[in-house]
């Protein structure tokens, strides 16, 4: 009786050792979160130019490889059809840092030039992001956060 139970705890700590070592493996293939998301856009005056800056903290087990960045006015052609990771492939990238074991700080800063400003539609505007861990995996967050043109 006491081999049977011995045999039996046996293949269960190899059952649950097979187990544990597929959740280690699948908990590094998770893409990357993004959290902590803002806008702040400024409104260019006089001759003075503006600025959208775009902050978040990307989580991502692998490491980062990049955090790209658009924003987009919510009246727009994305709004009609959704923005794919394609659609992200060849805009303006973040600058990321370090902030933490996994996590980088990422920023986009961009001018708004008097006539960026007068050509663009007003209203509430989207920004998207598209995040690729090392490992390849991507996280696309269509409406990351928004802000107001006004």
């Amino acid at each position: 009786m006491s081999r049977r139970i011995a045999l039996s705890v046996a293949a269960g700590v190899v059952v649950l050792g097979g187990a544990g070592a597929f959740a280690l493996a699948h908990a590094g293939e998770q893409p990357p979160a993004l959290t902590d998301s803002a806008a702040r856009y400024t409104a260019p005056v006089g001759e003075r130019d503006g600025s959208l800056t775009f902050v978040t903290d990307v989580t991502a087990s692998s490491g980062v490889k990049s955090v790209k960045v658009l924003a987009w006015p919510e009246n727009s052609s994305f709004a009609k059809k959704e923005l794919t990771a394609k659609d992200m492939a060849h805009v303006e990238s973040a600058v990321c840092k370090p902030s933490g074991a996994d996590t980088v700080r990422c920023t986009y800063t961009v001018k708004v030039t008097g006539s960026d400003a007068e050509s663009s539609p007003r209203g509430v505007w989207h920004v998207a992001v598209l995040a690729t861990a090392q490992d390849g995996t991507t996280t696309l967050d269509r409406e990351a956060t928004d802000f107001t043109v006004g």
